[in-house]
């Protein structure tokens, strides 16, 4: 439920645009590429890569990128849907909707579903995951008695 929070960035009521502007409009100031990068633990390229692919649109002052809390705020957006296990299509897919429908109905639904095949997913893998952890312990123990029957072999005196 990543974007549930995007949600205090938007007035009842209010269009994207009026919202983004008031955004601006109570920002402490521009945060730039180097402030941003630090806020968010990720590195320059890391922010141009996300603003490569569609999914931030820092202001530009010259070369300079301006990013806003607005862009903070989907950045972090994105960054929690990176570690979820959504891919950066899903991830611009739920901004998408997010812009398009104030209301969130659309979106919601559409991020539900997406919760839902990611958890099955991470369930099958689970279930790989104990099957595999059970083998190597099943191959550890069998190495272990290997390994004592042979200590025990080369203490045994030659006849």
């Amino acid at each position: 439920m990543f974007l549930v929070r995007f949600g205090g960035y938007r007035e009842r009521g209010t269009t994207p645009l009026a919202t983004q502007e008031r955004q601006d409009a109570v920002h402490d100031g521009p945060t730039g590429i180097n402030d941003a990068a630090a806020q968010l633990g990720v590195t320059h390229r890391a922010l141009r890569f996300y603003e490569d692919k569609g999914l931030i649109e820092p202001a530009r002052m010259g070369n300079a990128r301006i990013y806003s809390r607005r862009d903070i705020a989907r950045m972090q957006l994105i960054l929690r849907g990176k570690r979820l296990g959504f891919s950066l299509r899903e991830i611009k897919e739920f901004l998408d909707l997010y812009d398009a429908d104030p209301t969130h109905l659309e979106q919601m639904q559409h991020l539900v579903a997406q919760i839902r095949t990611r958890l099955r997913q991470l369930e099958r893998q689970r279930t790989a995951l104990q099957t595999t952890i059970a083998e190597l312990n099943s191959m550890e123990d069998q190495a272990r008695e290997r390994i004592a029957l042979l200590n025990q072999a080369r203490r045994r005196p030659a006849r």
